[in-house]
């Protein structure tokens, strides 16, 4: 259903740090600024973009927003949040760990980036 999302930031090398470390712990190479000063990181067909906002305003984190991130285990789960708090993120919510749901068991974790954007790292437990 999608093709990329574009978050803004106010500060692209602080949101280097944070989604270098984070996104490594899924396999995405450390990304490089383009011409336009923009970071992209692309993992399994995706595509994330830190981006300063095109009409000049502050980036401010939406109301209501998520992003998740698919993870392969509960350890790397907790890899992805150990690496955002260590770099700038925001531990919130409840600490990473295990949410019956109505689509069954999910080991979750939440972080808010540098800018205030709500992430999610997210297990599918069998």
């Amino acid at each position: 259903m999608f093709s990329h999302i574009m978050l803004g930031s106010n500060n692209i090398a602080r949101s280097k740090t944070f989604y270098d470390a984070t996104l490594g712990v899924i396999g995405c190479t450390p990304a490089e600024p383009d011409a336009k000063g923009r970071l992209a990181y692309v993992h399994s067909g995706g595509r994330l973009l830190i981006t300063k906002p095109l009409n000049g305003e502050p980036a401010t984190g939406a109301n209501g927003e998520t992003i998740g991130f698919a993870m392969n285990s509960p350890e790397q789960v907790d890899a992805w949040h150990k690496a955002g708090v260590e770099n700038g993120g925001e531990a919130i919510e409840n600490p990473p760990g295990i949410r019956h749901t109505a689509i069954g068991d999910l080991y979750l974790a939440y972080l808010r980036d540098p800018d205030g954007n709500k992430l999610c790292a997210l297990y599918k437990a069998a």
